[in-house]
């Protein structure tokens, strides 16, 4: 497996994209951003990227692999949002996530790194309400459906996404003390992860740590 030249954003208009976005550029690949408003389009041209338009709910499997066109890779990183929606954290974290996974498959696209959330594969606290309970079975289920899906798939589940300046170090693992990450180090390891294929087939917990994010990525998967 290579290191993919172009790489697709789903949810390329969200905060760990917007963070992506100029990693991966800086890296020598190319990006294409999928967004649905045109200003959202506009925005991301504006930072170097190919501006393509994608609506996760409205369009379907084909209209996935035609945005995908010319990748390497995809980068799922959509979220419904802190709207208070429950049903669009299946519409989009669920349905978006097998749109994505099928769109790929359809183009030919192996690599694909999935954005999630930690500790999802415990059973929700109902005190913590609908949508938090209807957020923690679309992330459990789009998990399950990627490793199931034969890509060369590669999961992250950070802990609590603050917009504070990064470390460049985390906790990884296959389960971590639960903390905050900043989303700026979230988009640096999904960076790094694509720049290593031997990362891919693994799904790590990350939050905030003491370890150089290439360093031990590197040490996890050396064989």
């Amino acid at each position: 497996m290579s290191i993919p030249a172009r790489v697709a954003i789903v949810g390329g208009a969200g905060k760990v994209a917007r963070r992506l976005i100029p990693i991966l550029l800086h890296r020598d690949h190319e990006v294409v951003a999928l967004a649905r408003s045109d200003e959202q389009l506009h925005e991301l041209a504006g930072m170097g990227a190919a501006a393509r338009h994608l609506d996760i709910e409205a369009m379907d499997e084909p209209d996935f692999a035609a945005a995908f066109g010319g990748c390497q890779a995809v980068v799922f990183a959509a979220g419904g949002g802190p709207d208070g929606n429950a049903a669009r954290k299946r519409t989009v974290d669920l349905e978006g996530s097998l749109k994505a996974q099928a769109g790929a498959k359809l183009r030919g696209i192996k690599r694909f790194v999935q954005v999630s959330a930690i500790g999802v594969d415990a059973d929700p606290d109902p005190a913590r309400g609908d949508v938090w309970t209807a957020y923690v079975y679309a992330k459990r289920e789009a998990d399950i459906e990627l490793r199931r899906s034969g890509l060369q798939w590669t999961i992250l589940r950070p802990g609590i996404l603050t917009d504070t300046v990064g470390t460049g170090a985390i906790s990884i693992g296959d389960m971590v003390v639960p903390g905050p990450i900043p989303r700026i180090d979230v988009a640096q390891t999904i960076a790094s992860c694509l720049s290593r294929p031997r990362t891919a087939g693994h799904q790590w917990e990350i939050v905030t740590g003491p370890h150089p994010i290439g360093t031990v990525l590197d040490e996890l998967t050396a064989t």
